[in-house]
């Protein structure tokens, strides 16, 4: 633990910082006598300082290896494991201890001989964006970070966007990074998502935004990283060992042999990043490659001429050239690809200038445009395009001489027509009836299958690829990469064969309006290896999990809306016949998506217009949520249809839920407690409940919003006591009978009547004896049902920052900032109130015509801006809620 300084200390008690070490390297740094480069690690939501450990093991043993010649001190921040990803309110302040973590680190190495001036940042999750929010400060120098690597951190937008402060830090950080741009060129950044087994953070959002274009950030899959090849959970990224090499190798390369610490030029960490992110081509890295390169040595030279060809060697003693001549192969070929299965760090192909000479003593290292290809045991391949080459009359490939060992090399020289093939996908309305197909009948090493009209998110397909080789001997595996040309999101797939392989292809982000290239399908093959089949089938499951992968965020919003449009069918009903209709009833005849979805669809239409975003804009209104989606390519109209129908299932089990849940409540209260007649004050105010008001509301402003607001929903639940008799009453008469029907209740009102006359065993039951009373308490009954179900959503959107609250409770008992108090205040009113009110007082009130047609707008309304801002969600029931109320007392 590292020592603070006090004011520090006494300013942000609950964080700490670490310094990681094991073994004699612990003991030796006990007395913080450093000398190494720092390196900052920061977790992310709940994360542990302790995932340090992963990086510090790996860059110790790696320093270890040079004899530490160079190496790191990675520190780590203790956040004391908050849920920052749900309450933002901490935000801010971790982001302010973090710049005096790295001012207290900078001057550990103070005097020192190879003294840094910056700082190297790996965040974990949030930890990431914790990071980029430095730069937001005002008294924040940029200078002192370098270099920044982020892991599966949500960029783009949060992924629940549950409290305001959270949203607005989002947009903070982000604005900042897009406006100043310029002055971030000399911050190199990494982003590092985790792929489609990364449930809690997909891919799309840890893009960094709009900086593909500057020279100074990348942004990569770990399905594309060479050597991982695998996507990751998010969590599981911080640790995944081929992960955690490429970041430490990557480290070590950044390293200035002059300062001691990570290199001040921007294009060589860039160049770095590149070489153990993107593309490996299994060389040790070097910043300046020499142009020419001597072949020397007592090697054997064999001219090639054939256009295809195969060598292999074992325990070979003598080394080899392989010369191709280029001259008789400009006119029929475009490309020369070869594929080399030893994997040595040193060059192996080149090209050649001199053409009078069958021996090439001079030659251009063409080795750096290889790159690695997971097959068994990994193999290098490398394609040429002729023309970019013009000057070259060879290319020559290196065979050294082996020891127990086989390797392989196989070089072709193809037509790029010839081994690209167009295959347009499978419509999304074809339900997988039908499929796309094309046949590959050449035996190539290579092909290219350019997958049409595949650009956008909420495409799903399945691929299968069936090949068949003409001889039963042993081969290499054949590799499938799906290449995506505008990000590095590639998937790699290794295969045996002869095989029948299915490959699931998805994007994690969209394809960019100036970007007419295609997504790709290569397939590097056995030489005696063709595929006659590649089909392309889109399935709905698929496709519905992708839906649901990009917006499952906001079916909240959806629930909430047809419930709302539930509750104001309700109130509409009480108007025209006096009687409240049955929850389930009503959600099947009002909650309809063409009452919502048209209004919207068409505003989002005409803010494509100058004229009406002039309108918009000049009445202060925000975008609309489906607009900020569309344009980032992840939003189109049947995707609000199926949310939807998500919603519409979810509200109305929900329903099923508490009605059950008042029945067996109900149950229980009966029998445990046998309740007596005795009659409670029917005003809706009174001196009993302001005090509780007043009592709550204290909870709200001296503790948590969100803890009042749970505390009379409980009230309301187990409370509220007409709810409890009028259960009883039918608990009593009707165990047995069906209440999840209007005409099941009907039934149960006329039960009532017949036997009115009878003796009844409970005073409660006398209390409900006549018809009227039945009926009133009946809808009652169903309206308190709905409301609970409103409020419920309104709890558990507020229920994060409660945990978060309830977690932080031993060191602050106040929740500051608070995103629910002033809501909380509100929503104990308005229950209080609600908690023994009845629809005899609401079917009187003047306000009950409005009340029934503003549920309606809000849900619109909250469809339209609540999306991307759950937190907005409350606000629209609770003035619904507030005009009921109003109807209650007007």
């Amino acid at each position: 633990k590292i020592k603070l300084p006090k004011k520090t200390a006494r300013k942000y008690p609950v964080y700490e910082l670490y310094l990681y070490g094991e073994g004699n390297y612990a003991e030796e740094n006990k007395n913080l006598f450093l000398t190494g480069i720092p390196v900052l690690f920061l977790p992310g939501n709940a994360g542990s300082y302790k995932q340090v450990r992963s990086l510090g093991s790996i860059a110790l043993r790696k320093a270890e290896d040079v004899d530490f010649k160079y190496h790191f001190n990675f520190f780590s921040v203790n956040f004391n494991e908050e849920l920052v990803a749900l309450y933002g309110g901490s935000l801010q302040r971790q982001t302010k201890f973090v710049h005096e973590c790295i001012k207290v680190i900078l001057k550990l190495y103070k005097d020192r001989e190879f003294a840094p001036t910056s700082v190297a940042i790996v965040g974990h999750s949030m930890g990431g964006l914790v990071a980029r929010a430095l730069l937001t400060l005002k008294n924040f120098k940029p200078e002192l970070i370098n270099l920044l690597i982020t892991q599966a951190t949500p960029h783009v937008a949060p992924v629940m966007p549950l409290d305001k402060y959270l949203t607005d830090f989002y947009t903070a950080v982000n604005n900042h990074w897009i406006l100043k741009a310029q002055d971030l060129r000399n911050l190199t950044t990494l982003s590092v998502a985790g792929g489609f087994r990364d449930y809690q953070v997909r891919s799309g959002l840890a893009f960094l935004p709009r900086l593909s274009q500057h020279d100074s950030a990348l942004s990569v899959v770990s399905s594309a990283v060479p050597r991982a090849w695998a996507s990751t959970d998010h969590l599981s990224i911080v640790w995944c060992k081929e992960l955690i090499l490429a970041t430490v190798r990557a480290f070590f390369d950044l390293i200035d042999e002059n300062t001691r610490q990570i290199t001040e030029d921007p294009k060589k960490r860039m160049a770095v990043l590149n070489h153990h992110f993107v593309r490996h081509p299994a060389k040790l890295f070097e910043e300046n490659p020499e142009a020419f390169t001597e072949l020397m040595g007592t090697f054997v030279w064999i001219t090639v001429k054939a256009s295809k060809w195969t060598y292999s060697f074992y325990n070979d003693s003598d080394g080899k050239y392989f010369t191709f001549p280029l001259a008789s192969h400009r006119k029929s070929y475009s490309h020369l690809y070869c594929e080399n299965s030893m994997l040595d760090t040193s060059s192996w192909i080149y090209g050649c200038i001199n053409s009078n000479s069958s021996m090439c003593l001079e030659a251009t290292d063409v080795s750096w445009k290889a790159e690695l290809l997971p097959t068994t045991k990994a193999s290098i391949v490398v394609i040429l395009k002729l023309q970019d080459y013009p000057s070259l009359s060879h290319i020559v490939i290196q065979a050294p001489p082996t020891a127990g060992n086989k390797y392989t090399l196989e070089c072709e020289f193809f037509q790029e027509d010839s081994r690209t093939v167009q295959l347009p996908v499978t419509h999304l309305f074809s339900f997988g009836l039908s499929s796309s197909k094309i046949l590959l009948n050449s035996t190539g090493l290579l092909y290219n299958v350019q997958l049409q009209h595949f650009n956008q998110v909420y495409q799903a397909f399945k691929i299968y690829i069936e090949s068949h080789c003409q001889s039963l001997k042993e081969r290499k595996p054949s590799v499938y990469r799906l290449h995506i040309p505008w990000s590095h999101e590639d998937s790699v797939i290794v295969a045996k064969v002869p095989s029948f392989t299915e490959i699931s292809a998805k994007l994690h982000t969209a394809q960019p309006e100036n970007d007419n290239r295609f997504p790709e399908l290569n397939i590097y093959s056995s030489s005696d290896c063709q595929y006659e089949d590649v089909c392309v089938y889109i399935y709905i499951n698929i496709f519905v999990f992708q839906i649901i992968r990009f917006h499952a965020g906001a079916l909240p919003v959806y629930v909430v809306s047809n419930i709302l449009l539930t509750y104001g069918g309700q109130l509409s009903a009480l108007i025209s016949t006096g009687q409240c209709s049955d929850f389930s009833l009503e959600l099947v005849k009002t909650a309809k998506p063409y009452k919502v979805e048209p209004l919207i669809s068409i505003v989002v239409f005409l803010q494509g217009f100058h004229w009406f975003r002039a309108v918009w804009e000049s009445l202060s209104l925000p975008d609309m949520d489906a607009a900020v989606l569309s344009s980032q390519g992840t939003w189109f109209p049947l995707v609000s249809l199926i949310l939807f129908l998500f919603g519409t299932g979810i509200a109305y089990w929900s329903g099923v839920f508490f009605f059950t849940s008042l029945r067996l409540f109900s149950s229980l209260w009966l029998t445990l407690i046998r309740p007596t007649v005795h009659h409670k004050d029917n005003k809706l105010i009174t001196p009993r409940k302001l005090c509780g008001v007043l009592s709550l509301a204290l909870v709200s402003w001296t503790t948590c919003g969100a803890l009042a607001v749970f505390i009379i929903y409980l009230r309301y639940f187990m409370g509220s006591d007409k709810l409890v008799r009028v259960f009883i009453t039918f608990v009593f008469n009707f165990q047995d009978s069906d209440r999840s029907n209007e005409t099941s209740w009907n039934s149960s009102i006329h039960t009532v009547k017949n036997r009115s006359s009878m003796d009844s065993t409970s005073k409660a039951t006398q209390s409900f004896s006549s018809t009227a009373t039945i009926a009133e308490a009946v809808n009652s009954l169903k309206m308190h049902v709905t409301i609970l179900n409103l409020f419920t959503w309104i709890v558990l959107l507020n229920l994060p920052s409660l945990i978060y609250w309830s977690k932080s409770l031993r060191y602050n008992v106040r929740l500051d900032p608070d995103p629910c108090r002033s809501t909380a205040i509100i929503l104990v009113c308005i229950l209080e109130i609600l908690m023994n009110s009845s629809t005899s007082e609401v079917k009187s009130s003047k306000l009950l015509k409005i009340a029934a047609k503003v549920p309606l707008p809000l849900s619109v309304a909250m469809l339209a801006f609540g999306r991307m801002h759950l937190y907005k969600v409350p606000h629209f029931v609770t003035f619904s809620l507030l005009l009921h109320v109003l109807c209650c007392i007007v």
